[in-house]
């Protein structure tokens, strides 16, 4: 078969410019959030100003690093993945474009609103019904271009990875409409459609499974492509990650009640999202046990490969919040680990060890490809971008269990009449050295992110990107 070598086999374009945007927006979410973290230790960098509170910044700080962040980390690596597992270029390149920089307005019009006070007060769901609106077109743009090109593929096979992607992209976009139901009263007022305990409900559905399929199902399916790539292994069990599959997308929609136990919640209700959360460990510890067994016989390569480190650290830590997560989920435990910072503790084991550290190793490997290099700039700047970043994520979440554990044990502490033995601020006296091991845990991580910044300008700097998508061809050549 004789084919000319064209630089338009894939859309590299679009995957290009998200993965350089997730390492900016990675930079000024993590900047941000060691500055809310330093706010705790320093109450004085609030500087008087209402933008600059912590009530403010912190919603910033989350829609930073979750959709900001992970958002352009996931875009880039579905877009990238879809075409090379389906051999085919994505169906349209103006939608791809649009998907794009209308993602990016989204997160300037958050950088703009939420400091100004401008919230629904969902909680990863501040942003206000016109950007609401705009992140649903944006999203569903999204899902035409990845359903699209599945449906134009190649191969007859569909890939796991991509069964986790499309996942991803439906429900996120039923979590996101369902939950925004709401009246506007003005430009950046409105009121949701539910009320009491029905929007606490419908929000902690969205809230968790925000968690659930935008942070996890998504990442499984980079997990599902990068790792055995990386590692130059076939995937462990092609089975296993079919019934892993099937499992967790059943399963993870149950388990938002979990986050009001103790509430107004119907008492069945609460037993139902922690009945779904301890049988949710099975399929998430299958999934960290299908991509850890793909390293058999590959294990030596961890030495040497800190791209491949990224990866297998983000499994282990994925596996350890998947543990972690339905343990909290008992009521038992969560009477001492509600409201307490062993939740925030919780939550970045999973954000930093699982979701950033494999959207980094991710984008380390996609980088050189994309950019017709043979590899990144510096393998040693990876090296050290790995130790701060694992050194960092460590001390952000044993400071908190401490700090967590700490203040659950005071708050419920009681004298033999039965008054409080502890004062709030008693507790929050004992929970200042942890703050500032926290601060400097994220201070650790943040700045890993900075040598990765320049790691990829300097790949970027030497790039050839007409080499990358030619070879991209002939790898599409070859495949017929």
């Amino acid at each position: 078969m004789s084919t000319a070598i064209s630089p338009t086999a894939y859309n590299y374009k679009v995957v290009r410019q998200f993965a350089i945007m997730t390492v900016v927006w990675g930079i000024l979410g993590m900047g941000l959030g060691v500055f809310i973290a330093s706010q705790l230790v320093w109450p004085e960098l609030n500087f008087g100003l209402p933008w600059t509170t912590f009530g403010r910044l912190r919603p910033l700080h989350t829609n930073l690093v979750i959709f900001a962040f992970g958002g352009c980390a996931l875009f880039a690596t579905s877009y990238y993945v879809v075409q090379r597992t389906c051999q085919t270029r994505l169906i349209s390149d103006s939608l791809a474009a649009f998907h794009f920089w209308g993602w990016q307005a989204v997160i300037i019009g958050a950088i703009v609103t939420l400091p100004l006070g401008y919230t629904t007060t969902k909680e990863y769901a501040e942003l206000e019904w016109p950007l609401a609106i705009l992140l649903a077109i944006v999203w569903v743009v999204y899902g035409l271009v990845f359903f699209g090109t599945i449906v134009k593929r190649k191969t007859k096979h569909i890939y796991v990875g991509n069964w986790f992607y499309g996942a991803f992209i439906v429900v996120t976009a039923m979590l996101h409409i369902v939950n925004h139901m709401s009246l506007p009263v003005s430009l950046f007022k409105s009121y949701s459609a539910y009320s009491g305990a029905t929007d606490a409900m419908i929000q902690w559905w969205y809230g968790h499974n925000a968690v659930g399929f935008f942070l996890t199902t998504g990442f499984l399916g980079m997990m599902y492509y990068f790792v055995p790539k990386q590692a130059e292994r076939p995937i462990y069990s092609y089975r296993l990650s079919i019934v892993h599959f099937w499992a967790l997308i059943t399963l993870y929609i149950w388990a938002g009640p979990h986050h009001l136990h103790y509430t107004a919640l119907p008492d069945w209700a609460q037993s139902l999202g922690m009945a779904m959360s301890i049988i949710l460990l099975a399929p998430s510890w299958g999934g960290m046990i299908n991509g850890m067994m793909t390293l058999s016989g590959a294990w030596h390569k961890l030495r040497t490969d800190p791209i491949l480190r990224f990866l297998v650290v983000s499994l282990a830590f994925y596996g350890m919040s998947t543990f972690e997560g339905p343990m909290m989920a008992i009521k038992t435990v969560n009477s001492l680990s509600h409201y307490t910072d062993w939740t925030i503790g919780h939550v970045h084991a999973g954000a930093l060890g699982w979701v950033a550290m494999i959207s980094i190793g991710a984008i380390y490997h996609m980088i050189p490809k994309l950019f017709g290099r043979v590899q990144m700039h510096s393998i040693g700047l990876i090296n050290t971008h790995f130790w701060l970043a694992t050194i960092g994520t460590v001390l952000y979440i044993a400071s908190m269990w401490v700090n967590g554990i700490t203040q659950g044990l005071m708050w419920r502490a009681i004298n033999d009449d039965g008054t409080l033995t502890y004062s709030f601020v008693e507790a929050l006296q004992a929970s200042h050295p942890g703050y500032i091991v926290r601060a400097l845990g994220g201070a650790f991580f943040a700045s890993g992110m900075l040598f990765m910044a320049y790691n990829v300008w300097r790949t970027v700097r030497a790039s050839n990107p007409a080499e990358a998508e030619a070879a991209a061809q002939i790898a599409v050549v070859g495949a017929h």
